[in-house]
C-alpha cells in the first residue's frame, strides 16, 4: 500500500516572490510633519545604519570619484546621507520631490522635483541612490535606465533584497528598533518590490557590452549594485 506523501518544508528561496511587486508605500501619503511620518523617518534612519548603507556609500565612492566629479543623490529624502558625503569632501546634489532640508549644505545643488521630470544628467557622470530604485516599476526603471546609460559612468544602489530571509531579519530589526506601523507595513512592501541577481542592472537595461556590473546581497538583508560603464 501507497504511503502518504508528507508536504514539503519550503525553504526561503521557495518563497521568494518570482515578479517584484511594487505598491504604495504609507510614508508617501503622509504629510511631512505627522507624527508617523517622524516617526518613520526616524526608524529609516536607524535600519540605514543597522544596514550600513551610507557607510557603504562612502567606502564605495572613494577611489572612484574624481575630485570635480559630481555626484546626484536620488531620492535623498531628507538629505542625510549626502549631507554625509559633502561633509567627508564629495560634490554631492540631489534630487527629491521634498523641498529642501533646512540643513542642506548652500553650496550643494537641491532639485526639488520629481525624477522624471529631472533634465540636468550630463551634470553628474555618478548616480547613486539609497532605498529608491524599488520604488520604480519595471516601465519606469527602463525609462530612467535610458538617462542613466546615456550619461552616467557610475551607477551605485543599495536596495532591498527581496527574499523570506529578508523578511525575517527586517521583522527582527523593526522590532528592535520599536518602529511604527507605517514603517512594518512600508519595510514589507519594499522587500516585495526589492531586487535580487541581476535584475536591477537588467531592469535599467545597462548593456554587458557597455557596462560591468556587480550586485551583491548583503548579511543583513540588503542587496547592492556597483554598475561601471566600461569606456
Amino acid at each position: 500500500m501507497a504511503t502518504a506523501r508528507q508536504p514539503a518544508l519550503l525553504s526561503p528561496a521557495a518563497t521568494l516572490r518570482e515578479q517584484r511587486q511594487c505598491a504604495p508605500e504609507l510614508l508617501d501619503s503622509l504629510p511631512a510633519e505627522s507624527r508617523d511620518a517622524v516617526r518613520s523617518r526616524r526608524d529609516l534612519r536607524r535600519l540605514n545604519a543597522l544596514m550600513g548603507n551610507f557607510a557603504w556609500f562612502e567606502r564605495t565612492l572613494r577611489g572612484r570619484v574624481g575630485a570635480p566629479e559630481k555626484i546626484l543623490e536620488l531620492g535623498a529624502g531628507t538629505g542625510e546621507l549626502g549631507l554625509r558625503l559633502a561633509r567627508r569632501g564629495f560634490t554631492v546634489a540631489a534630487i527629491d520631490r521634498a523641498p529642501r532640508p533646512r540643513h542642506w549644505p548652500a553650496s550643494a545643488e537641491w532639485h526639488a522635483r520629481e525624477i522624471e521630470a529631472f533634465d540636468r544628467w550630463a551634470d553628474y557622470p555618478i548616480v547613486i541612490g539609497n532605498l529608491i530604485f524599488h520604488h520604480f516599476d519595471a516601465a519606469r526603471l527602463r525609462v530612467l535606465g535610458q538617462q542613466l546609460d546615456a550619461h552616467a559612468r557610475l551607477i551605485l544602489a543599495a536596495e532591498p533584497r527581496r527574499n523570506f530571509t529578508s523578511n525575517l531579519l527586517f521583522t527582527f530589526a523593526a522590532t528592535l528598533i520599536g518602529a511604527n506601523h507605517v514603517t512594518r507595513h512600508d519595510g514589507r512592501v519594499s522587500i516585495d518590490a526589492g531586487f535580487h541577481g541581476d535584475e536591477l542592472a537588467v531592469a535599467l537595461g545597462l548593456s554587458p557590452a557597455r557596462w560591468r556590473w556587480s550586485a551583491q546581497p548583503t548579511l543583513r538583508g540588503g542587496y547592492r549594485l556597483i554598475a561601471e560603464r566600461k569606456s
